[in-house]
């Protein structure tokens, strides 16, 4: 099985009229607001910049293909001397009693054009800081942390802090879009001083504070060895909770897509996920841009039976797939999961 990628793509290119996104714009949240009656994406944008500054822009759409773009200036902007002075990087979106969570990664500080070496970005003004033992981890080794944040009207933002360890390098979080007997649920992909790469799951009751993360999957494929984590937040369907991931092989570094279906009540387990991927780079605006070969979802939609997957590509563009559920959870129920 293989996603559809629509005609059109890139949806949305960078806009040589903005500074702050003329560069690129990727790794979008998109969710639909019942209110609204549009697609609502929440886009990362960078602008032609070497200190590489992260923002958020917004766009809607009524049929999910077209967007337009809401604003000239970001609704979620970087701050100097926040811990989230970096940037917001790979927003993901899900509505939780009416409101809309997003979570999000950053660094405490930029360090400029993220493909180059250290001294390329070094003579381009890049400063590493230097900190005393006594320092915080973070600051120190300048790791991304994810924070959280809400809008009720994706006009005003309230950022609400850290939900993640500031000792692990730790992204790509996503929290599922209701609470699990009583809890909420997070995906992330912390790099701990144990355990490998990996997709991890925690729990809570307050969504702030976590529990002690676990391992819920390691790569066991070969296109998913070298790193893996969660893309999309969950879909709840009838036979579980549907769940788009990415992995990167181990050689080339390239970005893949699968599927995996887990338990309503225990997410946990793993009840069936794709051996093979359902998509990969290969159209040059997947293969010619920042990271060239990289497809990385991070916002879905379901509408009468279709998913909408959107989708960075090569770090540049966001980019649209589409499939039907009912064609996904016939795949997933041939590919019951049984761990290696």
């Amino acid at each position: 099985m293989k996603l559809k990628k629509f005609d059109g793509n890139p949806i949305l290119k960078p806009n040589p009229d903005n500074g702050w996104e003329d560069f690129a714009v990727l790794n979008p949240a998109v969710i639909y607001d019942e209110k609204m009656q549009k697609f609502v994406m929440l886009y990362r944008a960078v602008g032609d910049e070497y200190q590489h500054r992260i923002r958020f822009g917004l766009a809607t759409s009524r049929d999910g293909y077209n967007f337009q773009r809401c604003s000239n200036v970001p609704v979620m902007d970087a701050r100097d001397n926040d811990p989230d002075e970096a940037g917001l990087e790979d927003a993901r979106a899900v509505n939780i009693d009416g409101r809309y969570y997003i979570t999000y990664a950053s660094r405490p500080f930029w360090a400029g054009r993220y493909w180059l070496t250290r001294e390329e970005r070094i003579k381009q003004g890049v400063i590493y800081h230097t900190h005393p033992d006594s320092a915080p981890t973070y600051l120190k080794e300048n790791l991304t942390v994810s924070y959280l944040a809400y809008t009720d009207d994706w006009k005003t933002y309230k950022r609400l802090g850290k939900i993640t360890d500031t000792r692990y390098d730790d992204r790509d979080v996503i929290i599922f879009p209701e609470r699990i007997n009583g809890m909420f649920v997070k995906l992330s992909r912390p790099v701990r001083e144990y355990g490998p790469r990996a997709m991890w799951i925690s729990f809570s009751d307050t969504i702030m504070e976590w529990g002690e993360p676990q391992v819920l999957y390691i790569g066991e494929e070969w296109w998913e060895k070298g790193r893996l984590g969660g893309s999309c937040p969950p879909i709840r369907t009838k036979d579980g909770w549907l769940l788009v991931y990415h992995g990167v092989d181990e050689e080339e570094m390239i970005y893949r897509t699968g599927f995996m279906l887990l338990d309503l009540n225990d997410p946990t387990k793993i009840l069936a996920k794709t051996k093979n991927f359902v998509m990969e780079p290969e159209y040059d605006y997947e293969t010619k841009g920042i990271y060239n070969g990289c497809v990385f979802p991070t916002g879905i939609v379901e509408r009468e039976g279709l998913l909408y997957i959107y989708y960075g590509s090569a770090d540049k563009y966001v980019s649209l797939a589409t499939v039907p559920l009912d064609e996904v959870l016939a795949e997933l129920k041939l590919n019951l999961y049984s761990k290696k």
